[in-house]
């Protein structure tokens, strides 16, 4: 049972706020909003907290660099609900996610080991050129398109990548691929940064990414015009990871903290 919340001294709003830098307002907010446990009052009406309520602000505070604003609010709310153990799965949630990121990013590190220039040259070699004098279906059965420039059909990229031609054209449609069309017959040509893009998106998916996220990685591809600032950035996601997990570890300092103050 959480002890009495005017045991051991009375402190303002303004004592609250001064330890972090914040307005006695977002003290008053937070109390409103659960964060906080409800204070007592003065017989004028002014509230009282306790070091048990500087505890909790302190458990938030810890809390938000790692789990984000809300999710600290909800832990906080479920802990003064009583509910601990919703508080922990918050957390459990929140670690679960932060493990997905490593996931993605160890796919994105993967996918960029297999596509330097020498694999999506390989790639599109051994899938076959578009170029030629006879006019195939697009499926890739024939010898070529009569296009007259060099790219690759959506069957033999299909079959070099091991997915259904029907994915490559969800990924057109996602934008992950941009082929142009062969003038003559209409059908799809996928060139070397088509090919590449779709070596990236194949890694990708195979390592869980969404296809909205993959858009996002391709796009700053296309726009950097190769890979080397993609790569660049993952030593700042890295960082970024990393950061956050240290974050989450003193934030579950902080509220084991609160937790114990709370008894």
């Amino acid at each position: 049972m959480a002890r009495n919340l005017q045991s051991g001294g009375r402190l303002r709003p303004v004592d609250l706020a001064r330890e972090h830098g914040l307005s006695t307002q977002a003290v008053r907010n937070y109390e409103e909003a659960g964060i906080l446990p409800a204070a007592g009052r003065t017989p004028h009406g002014y509230r009282v907290y306790t070091p048990l309520h500087a505890a909790a602000l302190r458990a938030f505070l810890a809390l938000v660099p790692g789990h984000g604003h809300g999710t600290a609010a909800s832990v906080l709310r479920a802990v003064h609900q009583g509910a601990v153990d919703e508080a922990l799965r918050l957390l459990d949630v929140s670690h679960a996610q932060l493990l997905e990121d490593r996931r993605t990013l160890e796919a994105v590190e993967s996918a960029l080991r297999d596509l330097d220039p020498a694999v999506v040259a390989a790639a599109r070699t051994e899938a076959g050129p578009a170029s030629g004098s006879t006019s195939p279906s697009p499926s890739g059965t024939g010898s070529g398109s009569g296009s007259g420039s060099g790219g690759t059909f959506i069957g033999p990229l299909a079959r070099k990548l091991g997915i259904r031609p029907a994915t490559l054209r969800a990924w057109e449609q996602a934008g992950l691929v941009r082929p142009r069309r062969d003038p003559r017959t209409g059908y799809r040509v996928f060139d070397d940064a088509d090919v590449r893009d779709a070596l990236l998106a194949r890694q990708l998916r195979r390592g869980g990414c969404p296809l909205e996220q993959i858009a996002q990685l391709i796009a700053q591809v296309r726009a950097a015009g190769g890979l080397e600032p993609l790569e660049s950035a993952l030593g700042d996601w890295h960082g970024r990871l990393s950061a956050r997990a240290r974050a989450m570890l003193a934030g579950a300092a902080g509220l084991e903290a609160y937790l114990r103050e709370r008894g």
